[in-house]
């Protein structure tokens, strides 16, 4: 078996049979990660802890004391997760030295006593207030699949993204409030969940938008996100059945969603189509009004998730060391500093009443489908060097995510293929909030069909 590659499933699997060995696993990944070449990935290396982890799951399964199908499995988080002796940095160098973590998150404590092994914490853009992944104090991860032009990893789980993608751990758990999981699963051709909203509990979680923050993995199977659905809510992870093929509906929107799309990611979800309509799901397209109404009222009222982040870090945003914030970060964080109550409010209010027409419109088996990012993955230079190209791009990453995020959906995003530059595109298909065990089924038949 292929470490680098293989899903965490099939490394459980390995180390509950006796063929792998939790601490050879876990030496394997952290020299991985010492001698992977870029710096950035990673913003602590918890070695010491891994180990210990390690040799405990090691024992455990050797006396048949085994915690489950992920016990002895690596895993690393992002930095917004409180995890013991490690300071929570959200990316920023404000908080580079803030005293460390005295207990892990919630999510975090729900992976250890499953018994997953955690190699470290991982890179993001400051505060995780963006589609593209740049931060300039801990460095830009780069996405691995261009060898020759470094290109964004996508944000803000962007350090999640290159983690696995890379190789330096079968899975790393990011947060969704506008796309952070969905935008770099997509950039680096791998599967994101975002979770319904409270489905899984941030205790323990630094915030950003209290209301829209949500918790996933970014992984390289649908399997592995079913597992780790289980583990972060501290439930026993054990397998899910497939929906049936013909137990699926696929509302395609021929509205929004394409707007400004690059001719390779259209190209690859009309396939993606084609193939689940051939193989039995049914597809209809249709004008979606919700997502029209959904991008009224932001233009309209702003964003929810910026008016509550605006609220969250008001005292760093106008604080005495604001000028020591990535100034993209800053600029669009005091964006939203206008917000009135009554914006908020008609937010809110507007939020509850689409909400509420998106699951009439996709009734107990329909999924909206659209491309997860209108973009691929643009190169890290061309971002830092112009702020409208960096304004664009950011857009495009996160212009169909965000609509999930405004509809409180449960969304997965699937690898569907490739550009001319063997840059990845994503297929994503969203369920409506609190449907998140209905979607991960039909997400496990799905992939069949589309492959890995």
């Amino acid at each position: 078996m292929d470490l680098s590659k293989a899903t965490a499933a099939s490394i459980g699997r390995g180390l509950q049979s006796g063929a792998l060995d939790a601490v050879e696993v876990v030496t394997f990944f952290l020299d991985r990660i010492a001698g992977y070449g870029d710096p950035a990935v990673f913003t602590a290396v918890t070695a010491d802890r891994a180990r210990a982890e390690a040799e405990a799951a090691a024992q455990r399964i050797k006396q048949g004391n085994s915690r489950g199908p992920l016990d002895g499995v690596p895993i690393s988080w992002k930095d917004l997760f409180d995890m013991v002796g490690t300071p929570t940095t959200c990316g920023s160098a404000l908080y580079r030295n803030r005293d460390p973590a005295r207990e892990d998150a919630a999510a975090v404590a729900h992976g250890a006593a499953a018994g997953m092994v955690a190699v470290g914490k991982v890179n993001l853009p400051e505060f995780a207030f963006s589609g593209l992944g740049l931060n300039p104090h801990y460095g830009t991860p780069v996405n691995p699949h261009d060898p020759n032009t470094p290109r964004a990893p996508g944000g803000s789980s962007g350090g999640s993204g290159v983690c696995v993608a890379a190789g330096l751990a079968p899975i790393s758990i990011g947060t969704d409030t506008g796309g952070s999981v969905r935008v770099p699963a997509c950039f680096n051709g791998l599967v994101g969940y975002k979770s319904s909203e409270g489905h899984i509990g941030k205790q323990g979680l630094a915030a950003l938008s209290p209301t829209l923050d949500t918790i996933g993995p970014l992984a390289r199977s649908v399997e592995d996100c079913v597992l780790l659905e289980r583990v972060m809510r501290g439930r026993k992870p054990i397998a899910m059945d497939r929906a049936d093929l013909s137990d699926i509906t696929l509302a395609v929107p021929t509205n929004v969603v394409f707007d400004g799309a690059e001719e390779a990611v259209a190209a690859n979800f009309d396939e993606s189509i084609e193939k689940l309509a051939r193989a039995g799901v049914r597809v209809r397209r249709e004008s979606v009004d919700v997502l029209d109404d959904a991008l009224t009222l932001t233009d309209q009222r702003g964003l929810l998730a910026g008016a509550e982040a605006w609220h969250v870090l008001r005292d760093v945003l106008e604080g005495p060391d604001y000028k020591k914030m990535d100034i993209r970060i800053w600029h669009d964080l005091t964006l939203a500093r206008s917000a009135t109550g009554d914006d908020v409010l008609s937010l809110q209010e507007g939020h509850a009443r689409m909400r509420a027409a998106l699951a009439d419109l996709l009734g107990p088996t329909g999924l909206l489908a659209m491309p997860t990012t209108k973009n691929t993955a643009p190169p890290i230079a061309d971002l830092e060097a112009d702020w409208e190209e960096y304004t664009t791009q950011n857009w495009l990453a996160l212009g169909n995510t965000n609509l999930g995020n405004i509809l409180g959906v449960a969304a997965l995003t699937l690898p569907n293929g490739t550009n001319a530059n063997n840059l990845p595109t994503g297929f994503m298909v969203c369920a409506p909030g609190g449907q998140d065990e209905r979607l991960l089924a039909q997400g496990l038949t799905i992939e069949t069909v589309l492959g890995r």
